[in-house]
């Protein structure tokens, strides 16, 4: 287990702002929970005030479902340019569901997914992503602010 602190955090999105540049999304939605921070930290460094979100539930603490469950709705009637946030692409099963129903719902908009790990197992790369996963990330934000004891 890998932990993610803050500081390194503030560095791969401000690195991951700058490959976002050329993309200019007019959206963002976070995968929530694992993309909501990351989301927020990039709607800031966007100057981009549309942040929606879609829940899914796929793992249980470290463990994996069998089935993925979405929840929710967003609204990008119009909108042409959406950037999908998550923490990670790990089995590629969220990211995967999560565009299959944005792209069925939205036609019309080109969705863009940004994350700050990738593992190379996983079936869905997103088209930006900062740092290679070889272990389960242990995210500041998981631990940090954990009701949990330590």
């Amino acid at each position: 287990m890998k932990y993610y602190p803050y500081e390194q955090f503030k560095n791969d999105t401000n690195h991951l702002l700058e490959k976002l540049r050329g993309f200019d999304p007019q959206a963002i939605v976070a995968i929530a929970r694992g993309g909501m921070t990351l989301s927020h930290a990039l709607s800031e460094g966007l100057n981009l005030r549309n942040v929606q979100s879609l829940r899914t539930e796929l793992y249980d603490s470290e463990e994996k479902r069998e089935n993925i469950t979405l929840f929710g709705s967003c609204e990008l009637e119009g909108i042409q340019r959406v950037l999908v946030v998550d923490d990670i692409a790990d089995s590629g099963d969220t990211l995967k569901a999560v565009m299959c129903h944005l792209e069925k719902k939205f036609p019309q908009t080109t969705f863009h997914v940004a994350t700050l790990f990738y593992k190379k197992t996983s079936m869905y790369e997103p088209h930006y992503w900062i740092n290679e996963a070889n272990e389960w990330i242990d995210f500041f934000w998981e631990r940090d602010f954990s009701s949990e004891p330590s």
